[in-house]
This record gives structure tokens, sequence and C-alpha cells, in this order.
């Protein structure tokens, strides 16, 4: 088979729509330092995570009533554009999770076997096709170009709890446990408004965005846009980079200088953000804030970024996922950085990596609560009953009791030369924020597949 060259375009796309490699390796101990376990240490040593007790267990399953499942083993599948980014975030996440699980016992004395389904960003109708022959469940995955395997997975009623969704036509689709927000809502609802309204108001009416010149990136930027003129801004630059990058950000950084930008949200790889900062700080121009997104969180921002942390404000919201840096101060934070030490030494802890962990420990919860009658029906009903679900500790509350729900909380990072830190945004339940109002995108942007498009209905899951 000849091998086609990637376009640029999709390059782009997968820079934007896969999280970054940021995180952080060294947010806690799996000892005091004297060789004495701590708390969260000895937590991975049994089934328990955070607040979800007894997750993980033996049991005495004896039946095979679905694909994938028998008395032994539970077989799931783990989307992954590794082969293309070389980003390991969600097999990472995987290997622990189940690692584990199975040390403890398994979901009712069944094994989790996951597969690694290796999208290499434009192979992913090609391992959904794959998954809809082996696999009970897809969870803790996420592929740039998701959109390509959605119609194939709800035509063989495969269930997905996703690490990350990117497109459209995925984001909220049907069978989908998505902890990330609804597709129809803004979820940058609350950050917006504060950055606006309280962070910094006088900067509303001079605001601009700029993302990748690719489709998923306009789509993003067009809800950024509409997000921020119903909080009150008043966007005075629109602008976008070529697909296949920038040799020299000046011409936009003067742009940005000349019409006066006071913040700025920037929708894009976090290496391209670093470039253009380097600009504006050399000509000594200092934005009241800079929206980095949350692809930027970790290490690899900052060291690019350099000169310019301590001269641009650069902010993220991680929209309700405990900050990193704080693991030490939260129980459930802290036992996935050990059990990333036990179980994956060498791999960095990032923020895509605990939201794939996340939706393992929702799978397991639901098909913990299945026993030996374990089916797709059941383990997709069972989680669509979770109102607040936290992940164990490790999320602010989100209800997944519908397919679209705005999401209510949100907290927000800062990058500094010193690290990411909290932001001063005014928490209000712990680490989080969670007065944000919802709203509803009015554009059309597109909308999830649904079973009803492929022909089928829940009567067909089995």
């Amino acid at each position: 088979m000849k091998v086609q060259a990637i376009p640029a375009a999709l390059l782009a796309a997968a820079l934007l729509a896969v999280a970054g490699c940021g995180g952080h390796d060294d947010a806690g101990e799996s000892d005091g330092g004297d060789g004495t376990p701590t708390k969260a240490a000895q937590q991975a040593a049994t089934g328990d995570f955070g607040d979800l007790k007894g997750l993980c267990g033996s049991g005495t399953a004896k039946s095979a009533p679905a694909q994938g499942v028998t008395a032994d083993e539970i077989k799931v599948g783990v989307f992954s554009d590794i082969g293309f980014t070389k980003k390991s975030e969600f097999v990472d996440a995987a290997k622990v999770f189940t690692s584990w699980c199975n040390a403890a016992g398994g979901i009712n004395g069944r094994k989790l076997v996951a597969t690694t389904r290796d999208s290499k960003l434009m192979e992913v109708r090609r391992r959904m096709l794959e998954a809809c022959k082996e696999d009970f469940a897809l969870v803790g995955g996420g592929a740039a170009l998701d959109a390509l395997g959605v119609k194939d997975r709800l035509e063989c009623t495969l269930p997905d709890f996703p690490g990350q969704v990117s497109q459209i036509q995925n984001n909220g689709s049907d069978l989908q446990l998505n902890a990330t927000g609804g597709a129809s809502f803004n979820r940058y609802a609350g950050y917006y408004e504060w950055l606006l309204k309280e962070g910094h108001p006088g900067s509303a009416d001079a605001i601009g965005t700029i993302g990748g010149d690719v489709p998923v990136t306009k789509v993003i930027n067009a809800e950024s846009q509409e997000g921020l003129q119903a909080a009150g801004a008043k966007i005075i630059y629109k602008d976008l980079y070529p697909a296949q990058g920038v040799s020299d950000w000046t011409p936009y950084a003067q742009s940005i200088k000349s019409k006066g930008v006071k913040g700025l949200v920037f929708n894009g790889d976090f290496v391209s953000l670093a470039k253009l900062e380097q600009v504006l700080t050399g000509m000594n121009y200092k934005l009241d804030w800079i929206d980095a997104n949350n692809n930027s969180y970790g290490p690899a921002f900052l060291q690019l970024a350099g000169k310019s942390l301590d001269f641009q404000n650069n902010l993220a919201d991680l929209s309700g996922v405990y900050p990193l840096e704080k693991a030490a101060d939260n129980p459930a934070t802290e036992q996935i950085v050990a059990l990333f030490k036990q179980y994956a030494p060498k791999a960095q802890v990032t923020l895509p990596a605990v939201r794939g962990f996340a939706s393992w420990l929702l799978f397991a919860k639901s098909a913990k609560s299945c026993g030996d009658d374990l089916t797709r029906t059941c383990v997709y009903e069972a989680a669509r009953k979770e109102s607040a679900w936290t992940g164990g500790g490790l999320l602010a509350p989100v209800d997944l009791t519908t397919s679209d729900a705005a999401l209510t909380c949100f907290n927000i990072e800062k990058a500094t030369s010193k690290g990411w830190e909290p932001a001063d945004f005014g928490p209000t339940d712990g680490a989080y924020r969670c007065d944000a109002a919802a709203y509803k995108f009015k554009g059309d942007y597109g909308k999830p597949l649904t079973l009803a498009d492929v022909g089928k209905s829940m009567s067909d899951v089995k």
C-alpha cells in the first residue's frame, strides 16, 4: 500500500485537538523518603480510589454476556494517535489503571485487557472497525480526527468512555459518556465571564482571537468569538495562522499591537504561541491577559516561553480538573501520582492522562454495578445515572445524566517562571469556582451523531 504524505493542515489539526504533552512528573512521591509508604501509596494497594470504595476486587463472575466479556476478562479499546504524535498519555493511563485494578482483583474478578487502537491520525475508521469486532467498550482514549469513526461506532453499538473528544460529530454522540461538557454549551462560559467582568474588566473592549487555519480550529475560533461576545467582549482582532506554521510572527505581533488588543484567545499549538509571545515581549507590548488554552498546561510551554512568562499574563482554564502541581493537597490527585510512579515510573502525569484515568474510573464503577450480567446497556445506563461525577476527587462535579449538560465549575491556572499555579479567580468550592452560568451556542457548528442517524436505537444495544 502506498504511504501518502500527511497534509500540513491535518498536522495543525492534530496539534490543536490532541492535548499537549505538558504535565507534572514531580507532583508527589510514593513514599515519605524513608521507605515508608504514603497514604496514597497504601490506597494504591487496594481497590479504593479517592472516595470510590471497593472499585476493583475479586468476584464470582461466571458468564460471557457480551462481546469482549468472558468469565475471566473484559476487553476494551483505547484510542490514541500515538503512532503519529508520539504522545502516550492515554496509553499510559490505561496501563496504570488496568495494572492497579487487576492487582486488586479486576472488576468482580474479571481482569481488564486494554488494547491500544493506534489511529495514527488518519486511521481512525480502520481502528474503529477493528474495535467493533473485538471490544466490549472504548475507554480513556481519544483521536484528533475522531469524527471519522463515530458512524461505525454507533452502527456496532460500541459504548465510549473517552478521555478526550475533538470534533463536533463525536462530541456528545450517542453511547458516549463524556465528562468535559455538552457540545452545545460553551465550556468556558465561567472563565470568560471572570476574565471580562472581574479579572480584567478593562480589557473587554479590545479582545482578539487567533488560531490555526484548519476546519477544526475555525469552528473552535467561531465558538470562542460567540462565547466572548456573549460575555460582553468587543472583538477587534480576528486572525488565522497558516497550517504549515509561521517562520516570522512579527506581522501578527505588529497587528495585535497596532489594534491595541488587551486580551487574546489563542486557539492553536503552544509552540506557536510561545514564538508569538517572544516577539510581543521583544516589542515591549504587554497584553492584560492571554488565554494560552489548556494544551499549554505543563512544563513544555514554560520552557519554550522563557522570559515571556514574567512579562505576559498567560492563563488557562482546566475546566474542573484538580491542578497537578497541588497534588499533595488532594488525596485523589496524590493517589494517581503514586500509581503512576508504581506502574509507569517513566511516564508523566498530564492533564489528558488524568482525564483518561477518570474515564477508566467511571467505566469500572459502572461495570462493577452490573455484576455478572455485564452488558453494554447495563454499563452505559449505570454511568448515565451519575449526576455529580468527580472521578473519586480528580474532577469538579459533572452531571452525566444527559449527554448535553453545561459545565458549572471551572478553575484557572497562571503560567509563571516558577511553574503553573492557580490564578486568583475567587474559588467557591475548594479548588473550583462553581457559579458558571450556562451559555448555549446560537451558531450552527454541526451536531453530534445519534443512533437514529445510523438506523439504530437503544433496543439494539446488547
